[in-house]
């Protein structure tokens, strides 16, 4: 009888579904000893991840029973312990007892550990904002908004070592900002198409947002439901934990290699664009002051600053950071950088539905870069025209487009290399520069 129930237990673990999910899986932030794993199911289950490492023919190991209830859009969010650096591991889902069927190869690997031991792991990652999916009932009039969705496909054959979504990742509409449900709803569907699951349950997801994803157009820290948007937020981006209670919005950091990662909130305590008679700041004192502290004391060799908006950009139109009364906040940050001689920021931005590349170049100065990357699959905006004097001859590319972002070489050569490719991989530019 015994042996009979494990043959029938076997069967049901052999079966495999795909009707179990809505979304994912996906996976979040990686570490040296940790992997987060992101799933949404149909209905109410109990979730597990069984992972091991890859073609070891080792026991699976198996996450506890996570349980998903309606409250939370069905979410489940799985971190895996105690793993080995530098190892591929391959890993399954199971939704009540039974597997899932994978998702191309569904591995993912722990980083190395190269400090004090050998030269710092080259690595790629990918980049990109504004993801409109069109939604009939609740699109604008016209032309369809988005669109070009097999960019993720495109993306997904780079095999980056992660990914960073820039804001806009997806676009609130009316009938979304106004309710808990509503913004539950737009994730949703936002995350349920086929292009995108292959990237997503193979390559690291980390995000921040802008004002599409977090509430109306423009919006700031008046919105009235912005608690509830990070919440939101929180429970479809697995991005890394944190315990700084000083921070109130999404702004979180990681590190990758010999590179460090700020992830800045825009939005969260941004002043309004249209007021006049009060403090004009985008990131807000405690996470100013954070950024500042966070940049003087990191020994990263390149410092990317993940923000939703264009950061360098001259040209006073929109919500660049040269508009709207807000540069003398940039003006601080830059003589920040200027004044502790902090070398290689990378600024990492989208927002403005066309990408570029700005730099801020004087002499016996640190040089400044801010990489714009957008739209993925969003309408596109030609600004070729905006007077940008930062702006690099032939960076403008106006149609739906991803960066990637290559880090190589030895130590006293480290290099950056972007390319910036269209939604079938085409290569629209390609820039690279030395660490200083």
């Amino acid at each position: 009888m015994k042996y009979f129930t494990f043959i029938l237990m076997c069967c049901a673990l052999s079966n495999t579904s795909l009707s179990q999910l809505v979304n994912g899986p996906m996976l979040g932030y990686s570490t040296y000893r940790e992997q987060a794993v992101w799933v949404q199911t149909t209905k109410e289950a109990e979730v597990q991840v069984a992972f091991r490492p890859f073609l070891s023919g080792q026991k699976w190991s198996k996450t506890a029973a996570f349980q998903t209830t309606s409250q939370n859009a069905r979410v489940c969010e799985e971190i895996l312990t105690d793993l080995q650096p530098g190892t591929i591991y391959e890993y399954l889902i199971f939704v009540d007892h039974q597997k899932i069927a994978p998702k191309g190869e569904q591995q993912f690997t722990t980083r190395p550990i190269w400090a004090y031991q050998k030269p710092a792991p080259d690595f790629s990652f990918t980049l990109g904002s504004c993801n409109y999916i069109n939604e009939v009932n609740t699109d604008r009039a016209g032309t369809p908004y988005g669109g070009d969705y097999t960019i993720f496909q495109t993306i997904a054959s780079k095999q980056p070592q992660f990914m960073l979504w820039l804001g806009d990742n997806v676009y609130y509409r009316e009938s979304d900002w106004t309710s808990r449900s509503g913004m539950l709803h737009r994730y949703t569907h936002s995350r349920n198409i086929p292009e995108l699951a292959s990237l997503l349950a193979n390559t690291p997801q980390f995000a921040i947002w802008d004002d599409h994803d977090f509430g109306p157009n423009n919006s700031d820290r008046s919105f009235i439901h912005k608690t509830v948007s990070k919440e939101v937020f929180d429970l479809f981006w697995a991005n890394p934990p944190h315990s700084n209670a000083t921070l109130p919005g999404i702004t979180n950091q990681f590190d990758w290699s010999d590179c460090q990662f700020f992830l800045l909130d825009n939005r969260y305590e941004r002043a309004p664009n249209d007021r006049k008679d009060a403090d004009r700041t985008i990131l807000g004192k405690s996470q100013l002051e954070w950024l500042k502290e966070s940049l003087l004391n990191s020994p990263a060799t390149f410092k990317f600053i993940a923000l939703g908006g264009q950061f360098l950009n001259t040209a006073a139109v929109y919500e660049n950071y040269s508009a709207n009364g807000f540069n003398a906040e940039r003006e601080e940050i830059i003589a920040f950088i200027t004044q502790h001689h902090i070398k290689n920021v990378v600024f990492l931005t989208g927002d403005r539905h066309h990408s570029e590349l700005s730099i801020l170049k004087n002499p016996d100065q640190p040089t400044i870069y801010d990489i714009t990357i957008s739209p993925l699959t969003s309408g596109v905006h030609d600004a070729s025209q905006e007077l940008n004097s930062l702006r690099q001859t032939d960076s403008h590319i106006a149609q739906r487009n991803f960066g990637l972002i290559a880090v190589s070489g030895p130590k006293a050569h480290r290099q950056i290399s972007l390319t910036i490719s269209g939604a079938n991989g085409e290569q629209l530019y390609q820039y690279q520069f030395e660490a200083e």
